[in-house]
């Protein structure tokens, strides 16, 4: 029990290293949480700050999803605790506890989660998001479809009640991180891919 504890632990801990406001300060950028969206993700760090940092914030998003499942899957820990890393380490991203427990809306790092766990989970998410931006042209939106349908994903390539369970959790946390976008969407509000956004969608 220790060792799945620390575990655990150490995915939150990870998850909670929040890559948009180290990757400005590293690169003496100004924080991302105090201008555009106010969001610490990628998506507000392209617009105050450009491609190059926009895209190692992504990776840093996505790996500290990644890492943490990987490690739980060398160290030959049972499926309950793979799972419950995943979900720790996105529960991390949202609400660091190293930056006051605000934190990004947890899209990539559900990413690099479902990636981690089984590949064809993170691809079938990302085909998700790319047919429903391409057809309706709203990131937010795309994000949360290919949220929505990811325990379904879970369910048809896992079978395994730990990874569904988990999955969905994350999954309400993201819906629950987008009500801002889920509002703009319904009022008509929301800016397209391309466009300057009032809300930051990762």
């Amino acid at each position: 029990m220790f060792l799945a504890a620390s575990m655990i632990t150490f995915a939150y801990l990870m998850g909670s290293i929040t890559s948009a406001i180290l990757v400005c300060r590293i690169m003496g950028l100004s924080d991302p949480r105090e201008g555009g969206s106010g969001n610490p993700g990628a998506t507000n760090v392209m617009r105050l700050h450009g491609k190059q940092a926009a895209i190692l914030t992504l990776a840093g998003d996505v790996l500290k999803g990644f890492i943490p499942i990987i490690a739980a899957i060398i160290l030959k820990h049972p499926d309950w605790v793979i799972a419950a890393s995943g979900l720790a380490a996105f529960a991390g991203h949202v609400f660091p506890v190293f930056f006051g427990f605000k934190g990004g809306k947890g899209v990539a790092t559900l990413i690099g989660v479902l990636i981690a766990t089984y590949w064809l989970l993170g691809l079938a998410f990302v085909l998700s998001w790319l047919i429903v931006a391409f057809i309706f042209g709203y990131s937010s939106l795309a994000a949360l479809v290919a949220a929505a349908l990811s325990p379904i994903f879970a369910w048809f390539f896992l079978e395994s009640l730990p990874y569904i369970y988990s999955t969905i959790v994350m999954v309400l946390i993201l819906i629950w991180r987008h009500q801002s976008n889920i509002r703009n969407l319904l009022n008509g509000n929301e800016s397209k891919i391309g466009k300057d956004k009032a809300k930051d969608p990762a």
